[in-house]
């Protein structure tokens, strides 16, 4: 027999306490489920430990620099307050209770378990003593499932015991030598990390540089900085096959090259956690890699957009996989939910951020995105070391600011902001793009000297037109 209840949401990741909070608060009663840990991988495996990893890493960066500012300091690394920071501070060892009992005390029912679609406005959760409750939900279902690692197909690699990002940020010993297969922002960000701790590091790109995603200036100036702290990036290079015996990776390349290390990082990619949700009991792909969701991010297709009251939020809505991303699509389906008016969905200024150091932040369109949109464009880019700041701060300041206008309008429609604090400078990029500020304003406004963000003033004196 199934239970009543108005809202079952599953999927605990980031956004869904923000949602199931606020629709406790009106009144709403929620089943809350997730297999795995409530929070979702943002606070266990993924932003939150990974930066307090890139954090460390950064202290002793700029221990390191010492000698050339101001005298001389030496560093003993140690990874155990690494580790401690992480197990305790950031993970309480892995557990969600703190997590669940919020939840609880505001009234949820809190279930770790499997939840599956079981038909329009049906939800049946399969517990881990394998007994299964189902639920009818009355004001509907919100699907926040999140994605997990994956792995390329490589011959042999599922065969080794290959670390994952949620591996990596349980290490209490650090290993003498890895090798980290993608050039991602997670790749990137854990290489120089535990290269920082003297771990000999090589990067393994299948693309033609890193950060794909990011403007190529940026991709290209990270790689330098990554060579130059003693990092292997090797671009343009896929690996065939990986083995694994006596304690020790071997990873072959397409050139015929063959790499050894004492651990390996896949960091390559993620999958949607879509194959085993019932998708197809509603008259959904059951073998899609996206939701398609409407701007208040309703389901769209199948009995999901005939009647059956269902919204998606994170990344299985193909919208960006960002903690951010899933906040900010909450309190819109959260409006819908509740039937309050508010603004649609939009993410013409979605901002993204890579914690190496420099730190490289990007929001909006493109370059090449500006001009696969047909958009007539003018393109400036300005160094960040050749500034009054750049000149100041000395050893640690490479970095970028790269601005796209249309043309047409008058506006930016993107923006690269790499540096220290390439994330902070980012927000006046954001809002920019997002508000679409004219460029003739941004020209003119007042700039604070010497600054990081005064560099924009210089991207935007930059702009020209650009074949």
């Amino acid at each position: 027999m199934s239970e009543d209840v108005d809202l079952v949401v599953i999927g605990q990741g980031p956004g869904a306490e923000s949602l199931v909070m606020g629709a406790l608060d009106a009144g709403v009663s929620v089943v809350a489920v997730d297999k795995h840990l409530v929070g979702g991988e943002c606070p266990y495996y993924g932003c939150i430990p990974s930066k307090m990893m890139v954090r460390a890493g950064d202290a002793l960066a700029e221990a390191g620099r010492v000698s050339g500012l101001a005298g001389e300091a030496s560093v003993v690394p140690s990874w155990s307050p690494v580790a401690d920071r992480i197990a305790v501070q950031a993970t309480d060892h892995w557990d969600d209770t703190v997590a669940v009992d919020r939840l609880a005390d505001a009234g949820a029912t809190v279930l770790h378990g499997t939840g599956r679609l079981a038909g329009p406005g049906r939800v049946d959760v399969q517990l881990p003593d394998g007994s299964t409750r189902s639920f009818a939900a009355r004001r509907g279902i919100v699907l926040n499932t999140g994605t997990r690692p994956s792995a390329p197909p490589i011959d042999g690699l599922e065969d080794t015991p290959y670390w994952t990002n949620r591996d990596a940020v349980q290490v209490t010993e650090l290993p003498g030598s890895l090798v980290v297969v993608g050039g991602g922002p997670i790749g990137c960000e854990m290489a120089q990390a535990f290269a920082r701790f003297g771990v000999r590091v090589t990067i393994v790109q299948s693309g033609d540089r890193l950060l794909p995603a990011d403007e190529p200036e940026a991709g290209t100036l990270l790689e330098e900085v990554l060579v130059s702290e003693g990092l292997r990036v090797m671009t343009g290079a896929r690996t065939t096959a990986v083995s694994y015996a006596d304690g020790a990776f071997t990873l072959t390349l397409d050139s015929g090259e063959a790499l050894v290390a004492d651990k390996l990082l896949v960091a390559a990619g993620r999958t949607p956690n879509l194959d085993d949700l019932g998708l197809d009991t509603v008259g959904l792909d059951p073998t899609s890699r996206t939701i398609d969701v409407d701007d208040h991010l309703r389901v769209q297709g199948g009995e999901a957009g005939a009647g059956c009251a269902m919204w998606a939020i994170g990344d299985i809505t193909g919208k960006g996989a960002f903690t951010h991303v899933a906040v900010y699509q909450s309190a819109i389906a959260l409006r819908d939910l509740l039937g309050q008016e508010g603004p649609p969905a939009s993410y013409h200024a979605l901002p993204h951020v890579t914690f190496t150091d420099p730190e490289v932040g990007g929001v909006g369109l493109s370059e090449q995105q500006a001009r696969d949109a047909g958009l007539r464009i003018r393109v400036g880019l300005a160094p960040l070391e050749q500034s009054s700041r750049g000149f100041t701060h000395g050893s640690g300041a490479r970095g970028l600011i790269k601005v796209i206008e249309d043309v047409d309008r008058g506006v930016l429609v993107g923006g690269t902001a790499m540096g220290p604090g390439g994330g902070e400078i980012l927000g006046f990029l954001a809002v920019a793009v997002h508000a679409a500020v004219p460029v003739a304003s941004l020209q003119t406004m007042i700039y604070a000297y010497p600054t990081f963000h005064r560099v924009i003033e210089t991207a935007l004196g930059d702009l020209s037109d650009s074949p």
